[in-house]
């Protein structure tokens, strides 16, 4: 499943995150989207039946011996966050009532790409190799950005990077130097660098940009201490292969 990945960045190019939101009392519970850390092994993941996964509709077509693979910027949400989270979550839901919040937080370095088993090794290898030089930076992440996944089947609400921009397409750079190597696609161009927030069915964006968008950024700006909690430092590159996860700690 993790091939959804795609599901954030798509038209929207950019990112995603780790740390368990709350959920309106007495309101169901969507499944969280595929394709982000903590997904099952896709080895096991053999259904293409979307009704059994919230609606998600898969990227490419499960094979089995394809590993998808992932290298994204983990973010560990502190309580402070998460209190953000709920009441810009809350306030979307009066404008689309079927918006989940987000479990895990992360911001892409990649699309999500499929590698053969025999290639995780030296695709990690190389990987490790190309980025140990990099030092550990910020990035101010407080613009609230709507996006959808390239076939517009699902939607999103973001917090799009206002600064650390160049850092980021420094990281890529070297990612996609990674993907050449295996012949695989590599990142968009001219990325929107974004951590996910929340979720929903379908291309839902008309009803959360213009009006919405403007409450919900306005609801950012007046959170207490938002300026100190929306600079983040990052402070390790992961690699997430089906099952397998691949650390690669900033100096």
């Amino acid at each position: 499943e993790e091939e959804q990945e795609q599901e954030e960045e798509g038209e929207s190019r950019g990112g995603g995150a780790q740390g368990p939101p709350g959920t309106s009392a007495g309101r169901p519970r969507l499944p969280p989207p595929a394709g982000l850390p903590g997904e099952p092994d896709p080895e096991e993941a053999v259904s293409d039946d979307s009704s059994r996964h919230g609606g998600r509709v898969r990227g490419f077509p499960h094979e089995r011996g394809n590993w998808a693979t992932h290298v994204y910027l983990p973010y560990f949400a502190q309580e402070e966050f998460l209190e953000l989270l709920e009441l810009l979550v809350s306030h979307a839901r009066t404008y689309v009532p079927s918006l989940a919040a987000m479990e895990e937080f992360h911001l892409s370095l990649s699309q999500c790409v499929v590698l053969r088993y025999h290639w995780i090794e030296p695709f990690v290898r190389s990987l490790r190799e190309r980025l140990a030089a990099f030092h550990r930076f910020f990035c101010v992440a407080d613009q609230v950005k709507v996006y959808t996944n390239q076939n517009k089947t699902r939607t999103f609400i973001g917090l799009e990077i206002s600064a650390g921009h160049f850092q980021l397409l420094e990281l890529v750079s070297e990612v996609d130097g990674v993907l050449e190597e295996f012949d695989l696609p590599t990142f968009y161009k001219d990325p929107s660098f974004h951590i996910s927030l929340a979720w929903c069915v379908g291309d839902l964006s008309g009803r959360l940009e213009g009006q919405c968008l403007r409450e919900l950024q306005d609801i950012v700006d007046g959170f207490e201490e938002s300026a100190f909690l929306l600079r983040i430092q990052w402070e390790q590159i992961r690699c997430k292969s089906g099952n397998k996860y691949f650390s690669f700690p900033l100096r």
